[in-house]
């Protein structure tokens, strides 16, 4: 359902996306007024470059398009859709944005930087690095977010690599930080960042945003035992793939198998691209940026292999696996498996029962179960 979102720049019906996932939420929270609420009272000129990062569903970038030249800078593929949908929605016209995915250059000197604090700091950190050439001391810099998701990381962070900050008072427990860009030393970036995984000999590479960055999750490490050689799997998908490393243990194993890894992430897909070509370089793979398998062939894959988040943003919950499972039940033939890896207080077992014909518990520890699903 849409909800209205009214500032001093535009009154807007928008939507998350997808817009089925959660219902009782909407695409905007106070943190996104406050910072609109705030630029409007800063009255910037009408032909302010201003540069957006983290915009979750297009709230502000889709407030601003009509009144000024607009950026929006995410690694998020669903924000994406999200702002698109927003524009068309609202009858605003697609080419008054101009969305830059996280793994693109910045290439334009902004008057204004609205950043909307994202749940991963590492992320923050890239993006204020990338940032720095591309401010002045005269740029007008706004970061918000809701207080239970401000942590003192992210003031050291604006203040290590933009100037000083002074923090808002909180409005319907959400606040700004202005900040003051001074004259900094660009410092190279950290990431991506590696790791090496020794039982494949494999050195992992891992940009800003992606899941386990410094370390291979535990949840994988249960399900690697079981991508075994598997001859009757030709089509296989790893979905949600972040670095890829699931998808590239089964190619490893199975010489005959034609991979897909895709995942909503720019910088996964970037991190996946870069090990698929360490660990496979004389094999092709598709690795895509996607909305999961939404545009996959029904009927058309042998194996699909998940490691499901249980969060869109900052938001916990089951409604992105849901969706994610029911994908892989329309794209999978008759008899094809679903392998995932979950935490075991997720209860994804009875889920998967009301959508596959069969659901096997494969093995489980005192955190993570891995199940197989078949169509």
């Amino acid at each position: 359902m849409s909800k209205v979102l009214t500032t001093p720049f535009a009154t807007l019906k928008l939507d998350r996306y997808p817009t089925d996932s959660h219902p009782s939420l909407q695409a905007f929270d106070a943190a996104d007024e406050y910072l609109l609420n705030e630029l409007a009272a800063l009255n910037p000129t009408k032909n302010s470059k201003i540069l957006v990062l983290n915009d979750s569903f297009g709230s502000l970038a889709c407030s601003l398009a009509n009144q000024f030249s607009i950026n929006s800078y995410s690694d998020s593929y669903l924000a994406e859709l999200a702002l698109y949908n927003n524009l068309v929605q609202n009858n605003i016209p697609l080419s008054t944005i101009n969305f830059i995915p996280s793994t693109e250059l910045l290439l334009e000197q902004y008057d204004v930087v609205l950043i909307k604090i994202p749940k991963t700091l590492a992320l923050l950190e890239e993006q204020l690095i990338q940032l720095q050439p591309h401010i002045t001391t005269n740029t007008l810099i706004l970061a918000g977010a809701m207080i239970k998701h401000l942590s003192k990381t992210a003031n050291e962070l604006l203040e290590k690599y933009i100037g000083s900050v002074q923090a808002s008072l909180a409005i319907k427990k959400a606040r700004l930080l202005r900040v003051t860009p001074t004259h900094k030393k660009l410092i190279k970036s950290p990431y991506p960042s590696c790791y090496k995984v020794k039982e494949l000999n494999l050195t992992l590479i891992n940009h800003a945003n992606v899941f386990c960055r410094e370390g291979l999750d535990i949840g994988t490490r249960v399900l690697m035992p079981y991508l075994t050689y598997q001859p009757h799997l030709i089509n296989v998908a790893d979905l949600g793939c972040g670095n890829g490393i699931l998808g590239i243990i089964f190619a490893l194993n199975n010489p005959q198998a034609e991979l897909m890894l895709v995942d909503e992430s720019y910088m996964a897909i970037a991190s996946a691209k870069e090990n698929w070509q360490q660990a496979l370089p004389n094999r092709s793979a598709t690795i895509k940026v996607a909305d999961g398998l939404l545009n996959q062939a029904k009927n058309s894959l042998d194996c699909i292999l998940c490691n499901p988040p249980f969060h869109q943003q900052q938001v916990i919950g089951d409604f992105i696996a849901k969706r994610m499972f029911k994908q892989a039940r329309d794209c999978l033939k008759p008899q094809g498996e679903l392998w995932i890896v979950a935490n075991r207080h997720l209860n994804y077992y009875q889920l998967l029962k009301k959508l596959f014909t069969q659901v096997t518990t494969i093995t489980q520890t005192n955190k993570f179960i891995v199940l197989k699903a078949i169509k």
